[in-house]
Parts: structure tokens; C-alpha cells; sequence
């Protein structure tokens, strides 16, 4: 399992999350208007479930049905090379 960054972090782009997480698996660009997860590099720790202000990150499992979405839009931001 791993957490992934919904709608909620769409404009905000706060640190918070990557500046708890362990194992450096959130990232973004200059063209993302979001921060993601890398799915293969998470460790399911939960540390940026609680650093996050906007409650946009869920344990994978746990996305709500409206954001299920994100869960692959995380995991191609990495599969095109996007960090």
C-alpha cells in the first residue's frame, strides 16, 4: 500500500508533506499544480498524512470514491518521468 496526494493539494503545493517523508518519495515540476507520491517508493509510514494542512493525502486504499482518480494520476506522474 502506499498514500496518495488528492484534489485538495491541487493550487496549494505546500511542503509540508515532503518535508516529513523518510524516504523522498513526493515530488512535482514547474508545470504540476500539484505534489504526488511515488507509489513504488512509499513506505507507507504515514508521516505526510498528518504534516498535510489541506487533507489531501489517503492511504491508497482509503481514497474517497470522488478522488479515486488520483490514485493513477500519482502513480503516471512518475511513470512520465515528471519528478
Amino acid at each position: 500500500m502506499s498514500y496518495v496526494i488528492t484534489e485538495p493539494c491541487i493550487g496549494t503545493k505546500d511542503t509540508s508533506c515532503v518535508d516529513v517523508c523518510p524516504v523522498d518519495c513526493i515530488h512535482t515540476n514547474e508545470a504540476a499544480n500539484q505534489y504526488y507520491i511515488d507509489p513504488q517508493t512509499c513506505i507507507d509510514c504515514g508521516a505526510c498524512l498528518s504534516a498535510c494542512p489541506v487533507e489531501a493525502i489517503y492511504p491508497d486504499s482509503d481514497v474517497p470514491d470522488k478522488w479515486k482518480q488520483f490514485v493513477e494520476i500519482n502513480a503516471a506522474f512518475f511513470e512520465a518521468g515528471g519528478s
